[in-house]
């Protein structure tokens, strides 16, 4: 049981009507979940506002409900006014699970792109330096050294898991937490209160418009992160830093937003952490790092120059935490490789199978240059777009491999209730206008698995079939439902079809 009074001083703004202080079994956003002695809480939805269910609330045995308004019909009732209730919900969260956030350094990674790939490397580098290190990111969660799913198609986690895995990486002594936070995870709270001390971001390319309308407001719930650091708990002798792409659209915007110090990464001359003498094989990276009073050689097995960028974020980060340069080259060379990020399925076709969880033009973009890098034959791209999500990437997609790919095959991503051949004509208008034409150039194919399996069937030795947009999840959406799916899975199948593998 929770004391009411103390969830309550949890919330950064509230007006009491009508409250009585009361011992509180749990808190909870569900109407149908509320037990007898629960705290509700009325957080307005898309589709459903939780301030219909109040009054379903108190007849279920709520103690309170924590409200945005106040409607006739709750008159009489104990209340809590917020003026935001998904925040009230996180900050409640918080407060059940003890405050997890407050007792260890928490850096969250933001980006369109490389978010995933960019927490990983944190973690090794701190791990190289003998940090305990826990870790929810896009993949999963990593906490007191054991992997946890968060489900099939998990962004970021809603604010109760946050702070419950929180809570389980604190008691399992964890020194330095990492979070990925996206741009619906930040504009819906989900990672409110979480208490972070780092900030970083990846880049802010064309992404989530279905949701936040603009590339401005896109961009400000990124910056939503960074803004978050001047709210966050202060910990005695830890700095607030903000770690800055210098090479990124949102370097103005980022920078002009208060931190204890702020640490700008690229390749121009002037920033903080750089990297010269690139060179981009197919077997990984190699560069020069160059961090405030320190250089060091750096060798990575991540393939791809825009990895790069992606290493440079997270040394920029270690090095704010104190790490040592050799301790951030040992930690980038540990990390081999992220599930569903280039990674390769061999079973010993000649030609190279890799899946890619690419999902926007500026991923699909790198991730076809860098394949073109290693690949002698020709580049054949699978990948779709989703449905109910942002139309005007679709044929900005198509266009890009049409330019980059010799073959694209346009196929099913999580259609959900859209047409999926409206979906396929939107990507193949991009085509075209690459000069490319049907037949040729690209083909439709809407079943995702015939497509991968027609794929790899036209690949010749060194050639390179890229089969993008799905990466590391592990259901596709058809309708409202979700279906159990793996583009490994499907590319080791159809590579046994053809002959391979056994």
């Amino acid at each position: 049981m929770h004391s009411s009074d103390a969830l309550l001083g949890a919330l950064p703004q509230v007006e009491l009507l009508d409250w009585r202080s009361t011992p509180v079994r749990e808190v909870v956003c569900d109407s149908r979940r509320v037990q007898p002695g629960d705290l509700f809480v009325a957080i307005p939805g898309v589709a459903v506002d939780g301030h219909q269910f109040v009054a379903q609330a108190f007849a279920a045995g709520a103690v309170g409900a924590v409200v945005e308004r106040i409607q006739p019909d709750y008159a009489g009732q104990p209340l809590a006014r917020v003026p935001t209730a998904r925040a009230a919900y996180a900050h409640l969260q918080a407060a059940v699970h003890g405050h997890p956030g407050r007792r260890m350094r928490v850096i969250g990674v933001t980006g369109t792109d490389g978010k995933t790939t960019t927490l990983r490397l944190i973690g090794s580098i701190l791990a190289a330096a003998g940090h305990r290190v826990g870790a929810v990111d896009t993949v999963g969660a990593q906490i007191g050294g054991r992997e946890v799913d968060t489900g099939f198609h998990t962004t970021t986690p809603a604010a109760d898991e946050v702070q419950g895995y929180l809570a389980q990486m604190a008691e399992a002594g964890v020194e330095v937490a990492l979070l990925e936070a996206t741009s619906e995870g930040l504009a819906q709270h989900r990672v409110t209160a979480a208490e972070f001390d780092v900030a970083v971001v990846t880049n802010i390319t064309h992404e989530h418009l279905y949701y936040h309308g603009t590339l401005e407001a896109y961009r400000e719930a990124k910056a939503l992160l960074f803004r978050a650091l001047s709210e966050s708990w202060r910990k005695e002798g830890v700095a607030k830093v903000a770690v800055l792409n210098a090479d990124d659209s949102s370097y103005a915007l980022l920078r002009a937003i208060p931190a204890d110090v702020q640490v700008a990464y690229g390749l121009s001359a002037g920033v903080d952490v750089r990297a010269t003498g690139i060179a981009a094989l197919p077997d990984g990276l190699r560069f020069r790092l160059r961090l405030p009073g320190a250089e060091v050689e750096v060798e990575s097995p991540l393939v791809g120059r825009y990895n790069v960028h992606n290493i440079l974020a997270a040394a920029a980060a270690a090095h704010s935490q104190g790490v040592a340069a050799e301790d951030i080259r040992a930690g980038v060379r540990a990390v081999g490789g992220v599930l569903g990020r280039m990674e390769r399925i061999d079973r010993g076709q000649p030609f190279q199978a890799v899946v890619d969880f690419a999902h926007t033009p500026n991923a699909l973009d790198q991730a076809l240059q860098a394949a073109r890098e290693f690949t002698a034959g020709r580049l054949i791209a699978v990948y779709g777009c989703a449905g109910l999500r942002d139309l005007a990437k679709r044929p900005m997609m198509g266009e890009i491999s049409g330019r980059l790919a010799d073959l694209t095959v346009i196929t099913a991503e999580d259609p959900r209730t859209e047409p999926l051949e409206e979906i396929c004509e939107q990507v193949a208008a991009g085509c075209r206008r690459a000069g490319r034409s049907e037949g040729e150039g690209y083909l439709i194919v809407g079943d995702r698995g015939e497509a991968i399996h027609q794929a790899l069937s036209l690949a010749a030795a060194g050639d390179t079939v890229i089969i993008c947009g799905k990466g590391h999840e592990r259901s596709m959406c058809y309708g409202t439902t979700e279906y159990p799916w793996s583009d490994q899975d499907a590319t080791a199948e159809a590579l046994e079809r053809l002959g391979y593998g056994g």
